[in-house]
């Protein structure tokens, strides 16, 4: 299979990486939940079963000979040499023996915790137990020990299995996206020639019409065909223009400092006769020194001349347009600005979505703008549109600046 486009590379690689998150997000959830019970249910059992060993203890139980872990204190019995010291409790005993009811507490002290009970006993003497709970927070800390390890394993299983899930599942995915590219590439290719014979007879038939004098009737519907098979040959040029950027957006080898005054200058020079036709004013306002940008100059150009070609399509005769190019802090701008019919300003995300149609006699279906968006977002940039409704629109291109070419380097080829 044909590995599919970086842009759509980009997008197979997030989503196989999604599923490893995923996978490995409930995997960790999994074993958190199935440690959380664990340590619940083990703490329960073990509190349980030491305060019912004190109670019997400390109701039962020999001071001379305790149960393992339990020490017991009673008055005139001289405690055991391994008694832990600060026992007994002394305020729990004269509490016991003035309320005849039982005390119980949990005595946190050297690393360790002690649960002690005080009660009072049938003969009318007063004991305390004290058990000591060592062994059972090593039993808790083995545990989440064994649970970080299920952990580890476990998340080192959800990466091999998120892996394997993601190839298997985005695959289809992936092809998919290959097919649709050469889709489209093949059929643009394939189409363009018919296109482009058809919109030339139907030019001919329009200049026979006017010479053959035919009504004007029939000449306006000839005007209208010429005007759609154009479009539609537009349509298919920015559909090769950007199946052209999403084959090799970065394209490395290519790319190199492009003085950006330079080329708009050259853009506006190209649109001449478009402009003489329809009576437009062009002003250009750049700085004297290059402003070098680092791209690849075909793209550029593209770009460029998208804007200027939407403006001039968007601006009645007489006119005018500006193109202005500036420095600000290490990004270069440059901003086209018409006179033409503007936009509402809550249409902005709309005018750089594919195939959306602009308002006014110079609107048509296309990609010009959201090519454009693919340009400039490629070379590290951003593109904004400003505009108002009868007041003309502002396009504005920012580029990161970037150092001139070293001297000596070969000049670069002409456009």
């Amino acid at each position: 299979m044909t590995p599919p486009a970086p842009a759509e590379w980009t997008a197979v690689r997030r989503a196989r990486l999604r599923i490893a998150v995923i996978t490995g997000t409930i995997i960790t959830l999994l074993v958190t939940v199935v440690g959380g019970v664990a340590h619940t249910v083990m703490v329960d059992a073990q509190n349980g079963q030491v305060w019912r060993e004190l109670r019997h203890g400390a109701m039962y139980g020999d001071p001379a000979r305790p149960p393992v872990c339990t020490w017991l204190y009673a008055p005139g019995v001289a405690p055991l040499s391994n008694a832990p010291a600060g026992f007994p409790l002394h305020a729990d005993l004269a509490e016991a023996r003035r309320t005849g009811e039982a005390v119980e507490r949990t005595v946190e002290r050297d690393r360790t915790v002690y649960l002690v009970r005080t009660q009072p006993r049938a003969d009318g003497g007063v004991v305390q137990a004290v058990f000591d709970m060592r062994f059972q927070l090593a039993d808790r800390s083995h545990l989440w020990f064994a649970l970080g390890v299920a952990e580890v394993v476990g998340l080192l299983a959800a990466a091999v299995t998120g892996v394997f899930l993601g190839r298997r599942a985005v695959a289809p995915l992936a092809e998919a996206l290959t097919r649709q590219h050469r889709f489209v590439t093949d059929a643009s290719h394939e189409l363009r020639t018919p296109i482009t014979q058809v919109h030339t007879r139907a030019q001919l038939l329009v200049r026979q019409a006017a010479d053959q004098d035919l009504p004007v009737p029939h000449r306006d519907r000839l005007a209208r065909l010429v005007a759609s098979t154009g479009r539609l040959g537009e349509v298919l040029d920015d559909l090769l223009r950007s199946a052209s950027l999403a084959a090799g957006p970065a394209r490395r080898g290519e790319r190199r400092p492009v003085d950006l005054v330079a080329l708009a200058r050259s853009v506006v020079a190209e649109e001449a006769d478009r402009v003489r036709a329809r009576r437009l004013t062009v002003v250009v306002d750049g700085p004297p020194h290059p402003l070098f940008v680092d791209g690849i100059p075909s793209a550029l150009r593209r770009a460029v001349g998208e804007l200027l070609a939407n403006a001039i399509r968007h601006t009645p005769e007489r006119g005018r347009i500006g193109v202005a190019l500036s420095r600000s802090g290490r990004t270069v701008v440059l901003a086209v600005a018409d006179t033409g019919p503007g936009f509402e300003p809550g249409a902005v995300d709309q005018l750089f979505q594919r195939f959306h149609r602009g308002s006014g006699d110079g609107g048509r279906y296309g990609l010009g703008l959201a090519l454009l968006r693919e340009v400039v977002t490629r070379h590290g940039g951003s593109v904004a549109a400003t505009g108002r409704p009868g007041h003309g629109a502002r396009f504005t291109i920012r580029l990161p600046e970037c150092p001139p070419p070293p001297p000596g380097s070969p000049p670069p080829r002409s456009p």
